[in-house]
């Protein structure tokens, strides 16, 4: 169902005339305002009651939906924006602008020549995801600009959702820009603690001001936070800002700003994440051209930040593939680098209820020596690999590091005539435009060969999983073969995984987990990883007896794509409680910091009737976390039922929900 209305109107001559207002590169302060006469009005000048301008006051629309509100308006002739919810402020007057590599700087000194908004309504059904549908409802405010020093044609498109606001930029004018630098700045409240994490790094809680300097001589170098970059405001409130519809574009970072220790700015990188290819100071695009949105996530509670992440992917680009009943969501078995070792994989992945093993870093040689992808060790016996998979309803990924991308679509190519259906590509040198546009073309390419596409290293969400929804998962995070702290998984939900999938290599059962094995598989449900790496670093034979593995029915029966999803209880770096539905039947995951803890878990969410719960809990704590044994219990519980999720420390709970 759609239903949408857009109005748009010059900015008035004569008695209404917006004009060029005096140039000041700093606000001084909030100036008077003129708000919209009601949500949905065009933007208009100020105006006296005998309807001349009213001199001094600045330009100001607002777009709102819910509880949210976006606001840009331009004080002194300078380009602003600020942010509320429920009417607090969640970013405060914030500056605007571009600079190009010329020296301009557009947003500083403007004119408004046209304006208009637009309200819209649609349902749209992702391929895989957290819901079966997603609505995408927001009203939007457009201004066209001109730079007064330059006669640049410029634009700013602001939207409001009920989950979150965004913006971005537009370059109108026909030919090409070149953009040096992004002004965007987000200035919080006082008593605002960011969460910060660079390249594969934990996250650390410190004032905006605060961020630590990171980089080296060939990387981008200062005090810079990678997306999603999670913020948590008085009075409970949380938001997170991502990037959305990054095409053609670099990679956005945020900074500290000296003397504003509210504040941080955008940086666009110049190097990619790992110090490699040519330095960029500036991008060059093909106008009219729109910049990537810049969104920020809103929660009133932590836990409905994580309900409210597809606005990330309502502001991408609708999906580009006419067919895509050949993507197929997942979990993943790694087999070592031997024909037996895959043959054996196959056949655990099909008693484990696994949809695909993969080969992973070697198979045709050293990753960092050997550029030829297209023949396997000798230890390998491909063509019986994959023939046996595809015999037993398993496909196979298999890894490329980049170094051997010289050729992908030859290679795509070879991979498709071997029967292969996934790659994990390693390794990936995200950061630049150029890069930005190598892994869009990626992910175009696998989808031409119907290839699956899994990116690994420090590579950031923008959304284009809905776009080439072939690309189906990504790391750009801390990963838990790292065996991170349990702080670090439940500041997860609430940070990364705004952005988009996560491939988190679910480490069950391993002696060096610094978490339960409860909480290792309330993952499955906590995370939203529609490609889910399982067993990471254990063979076959290491379950060859289940009973001494009471967690491996979950794992047999928990999917990676869901109908619906509810976040029931959260706060970051504490404790998560997610809900997620496949058909009839409910998953929940628990998780909890090194503090233990019992949660107690309404399940008003479930339908009518008794449902049977498969309760995976953790036992008495053990000497470490990981020795802490699981503890099976089904009891019958309905929709008026309070479950008790008692915790170990670094601990969790895994449950099915299940029509009796």
């Amino acid at each position: 169902m759609r239903t949408a209305e857009d109005r748009e109107q010059p900015a008035r001559d004569g008695a209404g005339t917006l004009g060029a207002l005096s140039r000041r590169g700093v606000l001084k302060g909030t100036a008077a305002t003129v708000g919209l006469a009601a949500a949905g009005a065009a933007a208009q000048p100020a105006h006296a009651a005998d309807g001349t301008a009213t001199a001094g006051l600045p330009l100001r629309a607002t777009a709102r939906m819910g509880a949210n509100a976006i606001t840009m308006s331009v004080v002194d002739g300078a380009l602003r924006w600020s942010v509320r919810h429920h009417g607090r402020t969640v970013v405060d007057t914030s500056v605007l602008g571009l600079g190009l590599g010329d020296g301009t700087v557009l947003g500083s000194d403007v004119t408004v020549t046209r304006t208009g908004y637009r309200t819209a309504r649609t349902t749209w059904n992702p391929v895989y995801g957290r819901n079966a549908t997603v609505t995408d409802h927001y009203q939007e405010m457009r201004w066209h600009l001109r730079d007064n020093a330059s006669g640049i044609r410029f634009g700013v498109q602001i939207r409001a959702y009920r989950t979150g606001v965004a913006l971005r930029y537009l370059l109108l004018d026909d030919g090409t820009a070149t953009v040096a630098d992004e002004l965007t700045t987000f200035a919080f409240p006082d008593d605002t603690t960011v969460y910060s994490a660079r390249d594969e790094n934990a996250y650390l809680p410190v004032a905006p001001g605060s961020i630590p300097v990171t980089g080296t001589s060939s990387t981008d170098n200062g005090p810079l936070t990678d997306l999603p970059l999670t913020a948590t405001l008085t009075d409970g409130l949380i938001a997170c800002v991502c990037e959305s519809a990054r095409l053609d574009f670099p990679r956005l970072m945020l900074g500290s700003v000296d003397g504003r220790p509210n504040t941080l700015s955008a940086h666009l990188m110049e190097h990619t994440a790992r110090g490699t290819g040519p330095v960029e100071p500036t991008s060059t695009v093909t106008t009219p051209f729109a910049t990537p949105w810049r969104a920020v996530v809103i929660g009133s509670t932590h836990a409905e930040l994580v309900d409210n992440a597809e606005l990330v992917l309502n502001l991408a680009p609708p999906n580009a593939l006419a067919d895509t009943s050949w993507i197929k969501p997942g979990k993943v078995f790694r087999c070592e680098l031997s024909t037996a070792a895959g043959l054996a994989g196959v056949d655990f992945a099909v008693a484990r209820g696994l949809q695909y093993i993969e080969y992973d870093a070697g198979w045709y040689g050293p990753e960092f020596t050997t550029t030829d992808a297209t023949k396997p060790i000798a230890a390998i016996d491909m063509p019986s690999v994959i023939a046996y998979a595809t015999s037993k309803g398993i496909g196979v990924f298999l890894y490329v590091n980049r170094l051997a991308l010289t050729d992908a679509d030859s290679l795509f190519g070879l991979y498709k005539s071997w029967g292969v259906q996934g790659i994990k590509l390693g390794f990936i040198n995200d950061g630049t435009q150029t890069m930005t546009n190598q892994i869009t073309d990626w992910a175009k390419a696998a989808a031409a060969y119907e290839l699956l596409i899994d990116m690994h290293d420090d590579v950031r969400p923008f959304g284009y999983e809905r776009t080439y929804p072939n690309w189906i998962s990504l790391e750009g995070v801390r990963g838990n073969e790292q065996f991170p702290t349990a702080t670090h998984n439940v500041t997860l939900p609430f940070a990364r995984n705004i952005g988009g999938p996560m491939d988190y290599t679910i480490c069950y059962g391993q002696s060096r987990d610094k978490t339960t094995n409860a909480h290792q598989m309330a993952m499955a449900a906590v995370y939203y990883q529609p490609l889910n790496f399982l067993f990471w670093y254990d063979k076959p034979s290491k379950y060859a007896n289940p009973a001494n593995w009471p967690g491996l029915p979950w794992f047999n029966s928990v999917p990676t794509t869901w109908d619906e999803s509810r976040t029931l209880a959260g706060s970051i770096g504490e404790y998560v409680a997610v809900a997620r539905r496949s058909g009839d039947t409910w998953y929940l995951g628990a998780m909890t910091d090194e503090t233990s803890r019992t949660l107690s878990v309404p399940l008003s969410f479930l339908g009518g009737g008794t449902y049977t719960a498969t309760v995976y809990a953790d036992g008495t704590p053990g000497a470490a976390p990981y020795q802490t044994p699981v503890v099976v219990s089904t009891r019958s519980v309905t929709a008026e039922s309070i479950l008790s999720v008692a915790m170990a420390p670094a601990g969790g709970q895994a449950v099915v929900l299940k029509p009796s």
